[in-house]
């Protein structure tokens, strides 16, 4: 097991990502001098930096010219260069393998691992979570956990504040955080200290969010939070939806705790009873921790507030979830019953990218087996005894993390060092079962996946309980209750080995097997991320570092291997696939897991509310532990995107017109006029016309008649009169009325249909109807109206529709030179989702046209007094 001596050099994205992610840093600037290779700051934006790799060629003082690899020639100050003590992955592993190996009792053992965990590292074969990375052996102040989750907030101020410090320094030193926000008590309730009422479990939510969005993790990346609640907590509702509202939580991703009982009552649609502790017991301060059984089991009163349809609950949270991806849900009580430390140390909450569940003061201790790296080419199938020999070696990698680390809160090592939790998972499954030609989310693949995750779980745990024998089992470790897990009854079944090995000679780590996302670093090795299918073959990643193209290498080298050929079958991304096919492949791994997976069901942009209430019960039916899903598009910014931008033409076209297209448009009947444009394009594409302007012949002018058709749709703002007219039987302008005039919604909607009308009139516009009712289609905003295909989410969402009825039913077309235009009206009958104010029923009412807030956005500017005034927030003209 000698080390490789080749030097690998990383190329493009992925030495921009270790460079800047988890090579050692040097910190001292003055250290800078001609020669070195740094990371440069191209683009200084603060949501969409651009980083490059460039080496110094020239310095004075404090000034440093550098090359980048793409040949730009940037000067800057060396302050802003990030200068690194290791250049090439090699330097990084042997500091990991010392680091890492210290933690053996004597020099011998000390020697050895070093040289296995070296071996371990080589050629990306283990790749360690990124603060163990970044950290082992270069920090004595980072901590080498990924992620934490810290105990629910006390129900007071000075509790709150206590976390919100915890979370802080958490961040600051490179972790992420997850809270429980169940111990809170509700909105309106009662405060009797200060004679008052309390602002509820979501607005302190928003407290931690907004902390969050200032930190930079361990100087290297934004903080990241995880906030969750209980499906019985009063507040449940406006948790769910409380990304609706602008500027609330911003930097948090959000799950709901549901419960067994709960899942049966949307499966029987019964009631469900939202309540909280009587917060006038006697030691209600000191004793409530959030755990609402315990708080029950202990004889403690508990106040119902209200009670709702479980399915109420439910759908909220998948109207949300189709909407912008969030909330997730976690299936907690399964979770729990599960979990491997069911009889000593409940589950509270997930990390933020919720493939850990975790206790108070848990702490998320990850890295991946890179399965890329395990074909074995001459038999055509996986390396079954390296891939062995890595999974253990791996585990006591994970395991000597526990003692390396430094710990800056005693009760994270206490429960830590009580419990020995690792986290081992994997990346390049998605390259691995392209070389074995399996095809991603097929029925051969589930079984390949269990075969697979079975063998390493099996390895994972004999290697755990060997070491055990030879250090010693977690502290708090119980032969017997530990085998009565739900996931030890399972292994055990499958694997009698393992449940005498664990008699025999104990368990080192209480759970062994978690699979994370690992999208930085899989991307930086240059693989599938986690137990993902690849996104695209060619995509464009949106991150700190800049907007970067990739194309997957091992799709780059077949296509350049069969020039003219299409990919084959086994080539799958993950819009290939349905997202049941997600879901089943991740309730395939979920068995070999014993804490969680990090895994998202991707779902076209069409993909209903409907689909989304199935997928997420098919999730829980498959004993998933949780469900995330994303629908294309339902984000105004995606890390990864296939096209750079969609409609790039048209919107670089658009762009060279801007000051044109603001002098034409100063009245409604100039919008119609042909566009002008003063920088010259193909002679093909132009004319010459009067004086020194030039006419994009692509542009549609208007004809004397047009016909077409007027819907009335009912909106959030109003009703809506919708007026859409056809050129060559094609959609070709848009009329918008909606409000009263001079009011905001009013000139907003008439901007929103000049610009329509501007992307339809130009060019080829047989396709774009289709890409705008795309783009428009699901754009939510604070409030909903109507119920399935008639709910309508904005005023853009109802030109979507509109858009779509007027091309199903064809109405105008063809005609477009009769001698008047023929309005026809349809109506879209719909009804009002409050979703707030009276526990979120719905009712069948009239809506009123609203103006914008400009405080908290929402259409309930309202005229109350003579002043204009925000029915949501308490915004008014006139304070």
């Amino acid at each position: 097991m000698s080390n490789l001596q080749q030097t690998r050099r990383l190329e493009g994205l992925s030495e921009k990502i270790f460079l800047d992610r988890y090579a050692w840093k040097d910190a001292d600037s003055n250290h800078a001098k001609v020669g070195d290779v740094v990371l440069v700051l191209t683009k200084d934006d603060p949501k969409f930096p651009t980083k490059e790799v460039g080496e110094i060629i020239n310095r004075e003082g404090r000034i440093a010219t550098v090359k980048t690899r793409s040949g730009e020639i940037v000067t800057t100050d060396v302050e802003k260069l990030t200068l690194n003590i290791e250049k090439t992955p090699e330097e990084m592993w042997d500091r990991l393998a010392k680091a890492m190996s210290s933690a053996e009792e004597s020099p011998e053992l000390q020697a050895e691992w070093q040289e296995k965990f070296r071996y371990l590292l080589d050629d990306w074969k283990l790749v360690p979570g990124g603060r163990i990375a970044a950290g082992a052996g270069a920090s004595d102040e980072l901590t080498l956990f990924n992620c934490y989750v810290i105990p629910s907030p006390k129900d007071s101020r000075g509790g709150i504040m206590t976390t919100l410090s915890e979370m802080t320094e958490i961040m600051a030193r490179g972790g992420g955080v997850g809270i429980n926000l169940s111990s809170l008590r509700p909105r309106r309730s009662i405060v009797k200290g200060v004679n008052g009422s309390s602002s509820g479990a979501v607005s302190w939510g928003g407290l931690f969010s907004y902390t969050t969005g200032l930190i930079e993790q361990g100087g290297s990346r934004r903080g990241a939070l995880m906030l969750m609640i209980n499906d019985w907590h009063p507040d449940v509702l406006d948790f769910i939806t409380v990304k609706q509202t602008m500027g609330q939580v911003t930097n948090a991703n959000l799950s709901v705790c549901v419960s067994n009982g709960f899942m049966k009552a949307v499966k029987e649609d019964s009631d469900w009873e939202l309540v909280f502790p009587d917060t006038s017991e006697p030691d209600y301060t000191e004793v409530w921790d959030g755990d609402l059984d315990k708080w029950k089991k202990s004889g403690r009163k508990v106040i119902p507030y209200r009670t709702v349809k479980a399915r109420e609950i439910w759908n909220t949270i998948i109207e949300a979830a189709w909407k912008s991806a969030e909330p997730g849900v976690v299936f907690m009580e399964h979770y729990n019953d599960m979990s491997n430390s069911w009889y000593f140390n409940p589950i509270i909450c997930t990390n933020p990218c919720g493939e850990q569940g975790l206790p108070a003061w848990g702490v998320c201790n990850l890295s991946a087996i890179n399965l890329s790296k395990f074909y074995d080419e001459e038999k055509h199938d996986v390396n079954w005894d390296e891939l062995a020999i890595t999974t253990r070696y791996s585990v006591r990698f994970l395991d000597n993390v526990i003692n390396t680390t430094p710990y800056h809160f005693e009760e994270n090592e206490k429960n830590q060092k009580n419990e020995r939790r690792v986290g081992l998972g994997t990346m390049g499954l998605a390259e691995l079962m392209i070389k074995l030609n399996i095809r991603y989310g097929s029925p051969e693949s589930l079984e390949f996946l269990d075969k697979i995750y079975g063998f390493m779980a099996r390895e994972a745990y004999l290697s755990s309980a060997d070491i055990a024998a030879e250090k010693g089992s977690f502290t708090a470790f119980d032969t017997e209750k530990y085998l009565q897990s739900g996931f030890m009854r399972n292994m055990t079944e499958e694997f009698p080995e393992v449940g005498e090995a664990i008699r025999e000679k104990g368990m080192r780590n209480v759970t062994v097997i978690t699979q994370a996302p690992t999208g930085t670093t899989g991307t930086m090795v240059g693989t599938s991320t986690g137990i993902e299918p690849y996104f695209a073959f060619k995509y464009y990643r949106q991150s700190r570092l800049g907007y970067d193209e990739q194309f997957v290498p091992i799709a780059k080298e077949w296509l350049e291997a069969h020039p003219g050929q299409e990919l084959p079958e086994y080539y799958v991304t993950s819009m290939d696939l349905s997202a049941k096919d997600h879901i089943r492949v991740q309730a395939a791994i979920q068995r070999w897991v014993d804490s969680s997976i990090s895994k998202t069901a991707n779902c076209p942009s069409d993909f209903t509310v409907e689909e989304t209430a199935e997928l997420y019960e098919l999730a829980f039916d498959l004993g998933c532990k949780g469900v995330t899903m994303y629908r294309d598009g339902s984000r105004d910014t995606q890390v990864l995107n296939t096209g750079k931008k969609e409609s790039e033409e048209v919107e670089a076209q658009v762009e060279e017109a801007e000051q044109q297209i603001a002098d034409q448009f100063a009245g409604e009947e100039a919008a119609l006029e042909p566009l002008v444009l003063s920088e010259t394009l193909p002679t093909e594409e132009v004319e010459k016309t009067q004086g020194n302007k030039v006419v994009d012949k692509q542009y549609k002018s208007r004809p004397q008649v047009l016909r077409g058709a007027t819907y009335k749709v009912n909106t959030p703002f109003g009703m809506a009169y919708i007026t859409i007219n056809d050129l060559d039987g094609i959609p070709s302008e848009i009329f918008l009325n909606v409000g009263k005039a001079g009011s905001d919604v009013f000139a907003m909607a008439e901007a929103l249909g000049r610009v329509c009308s501007l992307f339809l009139r130009y060019g080829d516009h047989g396709y774009k109807v289709e890409l705008l009712i795309k783009h428009l289609k699901g754009i939510g905003g604070s409030g909903a109206i109507g119920f399935g295909p008639n709910r309508v989410e904005s005023i853009a969402d109802a030109v979507a529709k509109a858009l779509e009825s007027h091309v199903q039913s064809g109405v105008g077309g063809g005609h477009e030179h009769d001698p008047a235009p023929v309005a026809a009206t349809l109506e879209m009958e719909s009804s009002v989702d409050q979703g707030t104010g009276d526990g979120g029923h719905s009712h069948n009412v009239s809506v009123t046209s609203r103006d914008l807030c400009p405080s908290c956005g929402s259409a309930t500017l309202i005229n109350i007094e003579g002043c204009k005034t925000c029915s949501t927030c308490g915004y008014s003209k006139c304070s």
